[in-house]
């Protein structure tokens, strides 16, 4: 498996051209105050799925063959993921399976039909839901993609970093969620081409740790997967972006799922913004780690807006969480 390149990533954004136009990137002032710097949020919620992956499987479908198309995809994703693969064989024209552990979330589910995807719900969780489609991609003939391991999928999503360092090419900090870790490596690799002197910060729950353990330890960990905040759901770490994030990686972080919630209300007061718990996880460290992400300007990563009802009563009727109290990581 060859890792994406620079070139990669280039190439990708003349693919998107004809899909996607840019997403914005604002300051918001009552966010400043808070953090006491700016901070610039990328919006990616603002994508046709609501959520940054869209990058990803548009690429990577546009670069199969048209026999490839043909056969078919099968995807295992708890949603983002998910509606990114069935978006992009929708537009072109790729049958496509999606698996999901049982009872995902509805508004999820139901994108994905509407973009007529084959929706199966198997499994209590996402390494049940991966093994049952591996066994679907073998039993059909369709091409297995995998959550993380996909040189494509990261060098579409580093186009929407190419687009954070034309936008603000003064940033002196950018904060990535990660559950796969497809967007943090994505942010090494843009950095590391056209922004040397930007540091890169991932953030992960701390219920659900794999990818930050890989990365502290330097090797592949699993571990137990318990967030409730369902695009960092990820029980296992992956080879290709782990290798990328340890290239360049500056920092790796934690923040607990109430964090996570509180930076969520924050979004829909202070930046007018509906956030779905992974898209609010990066202002949720700015906001407790305040202390290891330095520098004026700061851009923040807000991956995606698919959030489910029962998560945004959660998220506003919680008691806000004081920043002060972080989690060791």
């Amino acid at each position: 498996m060859r890792a994406p390149t620079i070139t990669d990533a280039l190439h990708a954004r003349r693919l998107l051209a004809d899909h996607l136009p840019p997403t914005p990137m604002w300051s918001y002032p009552a966010l400043d105050a808070a953090v006491g710097a700016t901070v610039l949020v990328k919006h990616e919620n603002v994508q046709p799925t609501g959520a940054f992956k869209v990058r990803g499987g548009l690429t990577l479908l546009a670069g199969m063959s048209p026999q490839e198309r043909a056969r078919g995809i099968v995807g295992y994703s708890t949603g983002n993921h998910a509606q990114s693969l069935a978006y992009a064989a929708a537009r072109l024209g790729a049958p496509c399976v999606i698996v999901m552990p049982a009872a995902p979330n509805p508004a999820k589910a139901a994108a994905v039909r509407a973009l007529g995807a084959e929706l199966v719900e198997h499994g209590a969780d996402m390494t049940e839901a991966a093994g049952h489609a591996a066994d679907l991609a073998r039993a059909r003939g369709m091409r297995l993609i995998s959550a993380g391991d996909e040189p494509a999928l990261v060098a579409g999503v580093a186009t929407a970093y190419l687009e954070m360092f034309e936008q603000a090419p003064g940033l002196d900090t950018v904060v990535v969620p990660v559950g796969g870790g497809s967007g943090a490596a994505a942010a090494c690799l843009a950095a590391a081409a056209v922004a040397p002197h930007c540091r890169v910060v991932a953030v992960q729950a701390a219920a659900s740790p794999a990818a930050h353990d890989s990365w502290r330890a330097g090797e592949l960990l699993t571990r137990p997967n318990r967030t409730r905040v369902e695009g960092l759901a990820t029980g296992c770490a992956f080879a290709l972006t782990q290798g990328l994030m340890r290239e360049h990686l500056a920092d790796f972080l934690l923040v607990t799922d109430e964090q996570i919630a509180d930076a969520q209300w924050r979004m829909m007061r202070d930046v007018h913004t509906l956030a779905e718990g992974a898209g609010a996880t990066a202002l949720a460290a700015v906001l407790t780690h305040r202390d290891r992400i330095p520098g004026r300007t700061i851009g923040v990563m807000c991956s995606g807006g698919n959030a489910a009802e029962r998560e945004l009563r959660a998220c506003v009727t919680a008691p806000a969480v004081p920043a002060a109290e972080a989690v060791a990581s």
